[in-house]
């Protein structure tokens, strides 16, 4: 009886919800209008002949069919044949393909990220704890983008009150950013990876005595050896993306200015929230995480260096692969092959606070992990807007509709009733989306990372398609880098939430 009522007390979350589009069923906005023009246009041709009426209707019906016809994760024939003549034009220009370097055709000679980074410019600033801070000016869009990192606090040995207040204050932290000025979007990265060993044997090995016994050095040097076969390492990341007011260009100096005096409000509530040490990233580490996601194989190296050094000098110019080759169902760069997925269902009724927990615990036999948690902060205005309409469309439902429909309909209203007391008292609404990467050794590697996602995704109740045909665009979106897939060609679904 004691476990059952402690297992009640547990907090619970959820009460996310899809964004409701307008229009009759599956037909959107779009396919709504078309019938009702096309239907007036098939009643006017009527009058004339009744020939005339079927010239206007059959290419009519051909034309809203595909639109009805969805998939389970929303999309239409419209939607699925886009992917695909977009995947056959740019295979078609050799687009799939990038070299970089000395040897290639690209001016230069430098190793600049490819696709949707290509245009991506690295600016520096300095905080005011003199710290220095990298800002991503994102030309084609006239954003900038900051990049933190931080130390969350485990949840083992943690009480479940602890664990509420920190959820709580993170809620609270994402509902200020829709007060954010000129705040475009965020994004969280949990990414995680086999621990080279590079920092335990500079620490370790770097203390032993000369005069120690050979029985206390072959013990050290055998711990340096084999633990990081056990151990993993783990990256957490977060990325504020903010355009100029008004849309306008602005002074990069006055940009650099700006942001450095948000950063300290910003990481004080990522620290109140757990999320343990948080700094912002140099433009130096910037790079650096950008060129390890494209070759694995050099982060033990960069280790390395850095631990010898203090810094390994690399700049943005230099921190993309030499060579990718992207394919309908990978994206295979310098020393490793990555597939990459997308959101289509968040979990459905209410979650405990581990519901990701097997998602970004390192995974065997994969090189490199990231998991990004996509955020649209919608200003209080708007959402108190999206909240009514919600409220009435659910209200609309449960009276048009009986049975089984009907009591799904009813805890519909629940649910945005819940959601309009939570905007009301002042709490934010967000849109959110999510991508997963998998990075391992090589293409026939590929199938076993698919079970892998297959086995994280069984304890999560997260559905989630494979990133076909634009596997290049989602593994540059998990990267902490700031890119919104929203202001993009492809566009995940997203989600909101109340926080």
């Amino acid at each position: 009886m004691s476990t059952a009522a402690e297992s009640m007390k547990t907090p619970t979350y959820g009460n996310w919800r899809r964004p409701r589009k307008a229009g009759l069923g599956s037909l959107g906005l779009v396919g709504t209008i078309g019938l009702f023009g096309g239907l007036v246009l098939v009643l006017i041709s009527s009058m004339i002949s009744l020939n005339a009426a079927l010239v206007v209707g059959l290419p009519l019906a051909l034309l809203l069919g595909p639109l009805a016809i969805r998939t389970q994760d929303g999309r239409n024939v419209y939607d699925m044949a886009a992917v695909r003549i977009g995947w056959m034009r740019r295979k078609s220009k050799g687009q799939h393909l990038y070299v970089s370097g000395p040897l290639s055709a690209r001016p230069g000679g430098r190793f600049r990220p490819p696709g949707l980074l290509s245009r991506v410019t690295m600016l520096e600033g300095r905080d005011p704890y003199d710290r220095p801070f990298g800002v991503l000016f994102h030309r084609y869009r006239n954003q900038y983008t900051i990049v933190l990192s931080c130390e969350p606090d485990g949840g083992s040995l943690v009480d479940s009150d602890q664990v509420d207040t920190w959820v709580a204050l993170w809620g609270e932290w994402l509902s200020r950013l829709s007060h954010e000025p000129g705040l475009r979007g965020a994004s969280v990265i949990v990414e995680t990876a086999p621990d080279p060993g590079t920092r335990l044997a500079t620490e370790v090995l770097g203390r032993i005595s000369p005069n120690a016994p050979p029985a206390a050095r072959a013990v050290m040097e055998e711990v340096v050896q084999t633990y990081p076969e056990a151990s993993s390492e783990m990256n957490t990341f977060l990325t504020l993306t903010y355009s100029a007011p008004g849309g306008a260009r602005r002074n990069h100096d006055m940009m650099l200015a700006d942001l450095a005096l948000r950063l300290p409000g910003l990481l004080g509530g990522l620290v109140a929230a757990g999320g343990g040490s948080a700094e912002p990233l140099s433009a130096e580490r910037i790079a650096e995480v950008v060129r390890v996601a494209y070759d694995p194989a050099v982060a033990a190296e960069i280790l390395d260096v850095r631990a010898q050094h203090g810094g390994t000098g690399l700049e943005w110019a230099d921190a993309g692969p030499a060579a990718t080759i992207e394919t309908p169902t990978h994206y295979q760069h310098d020393s490793g092959v990555s597939r990459s997925w997308l959101l289509t269902l968040a979990p459905r009724g209410t979650v405990r606070s581990g519901v990701l927990r097997s998602l970004l615990d390192p995974a065997l036999g994969i090189r490199r992990k990231r998991v990004a948690i996509v955020y649209r902060p919608i200003d209080p205005a708007t959402s108190a807007k999206i909240v009514e309409s919600d409220r009435r469309s659910a209200q609309f439902m449960a009276h048009s509709t009986r049975g089984l429909v009907r009591a799904r309909a009813i805890s519909e209203i629940e649910a945005a009733e819940q959601t309009a007391a939570e905007e009301a008292s002042g709490a934010g609404l967000v849109e959110f989306s999510m991508l997963v990467t998998l990075t391992v050794d090589s293409a026939a590697d590929v199938r076993d990372a698919d079970v892998t996602m297959r086995n994280l995704l069984g304890a999560t109740r997260i559905a989630m398609r494979p990133a076909d045909r634009m596997q290049a665009a989602a593994f540059s979106c998990a990267l902490p880098v700031g890119i919104l897939p929203w202001e993009q060609t492809m566009v995940p679904h997203e989600l909101k939430e109340a926080l």
